[in-house]
């Protein structure tokens, strides 16, 4: 079963189309999760983003523990860089070099999916 996860970021005023143009253009980490044996142990589903006014979100839906997919995104060079390039914008500063300091961002930034509703399928009733 997949869940989802988001993070809030806040971003400077003004500085909204540059934000935009990075989340555009990122580079795509790799979606399997493997164990050290090379087991798959989870799986990026899908990632969304959404910037606005002083604020951006980042949404994915994985499939494995969101510890194992956090350490997993924290590998790669894709979002690493991201996350570097990003770091102008934001208007808190954070430590992304260290792992304390990574995990401090991510659990102040990390958002709570309360709610995913979706319209029945053809045929079928609402729930």
């Amino acid at each position: 079963m997949s869940t989802w996860h988001a993070l809030y970021y806040p971003i400077k005023r003004g500085s909204e189309d540059a934000v935009k143009k990075l989340f555009a253009t990122s580079g795509r980490p790799q979606f399997e999760i493997t164990a050290p044996d090379g087991t798959v142990v989870g799986r990026l589903l899908a990632t969304m983003a959404f910037v606005g006014e002083g604020a951006a979100i980042r949404v994915i839906e994985v499939d494995g523990p969101l510890p194992v997919v956090a350490a997993h995104m924290s590998r790669q060079p894709e979002v690493k860089e991201f996350e570097r390039q990003l770091e102008e914008h934001l208007t808190e500063e954070r430590d992304m070099l260290s792992p304390e300091g990574a995990r401090a961002f991510f659990q102040k930034a990390g958002m709570e999916n309360v709610l995913n509703r979706r319209a029945p399928a053809a045929g079928e009733k609402a729930a």
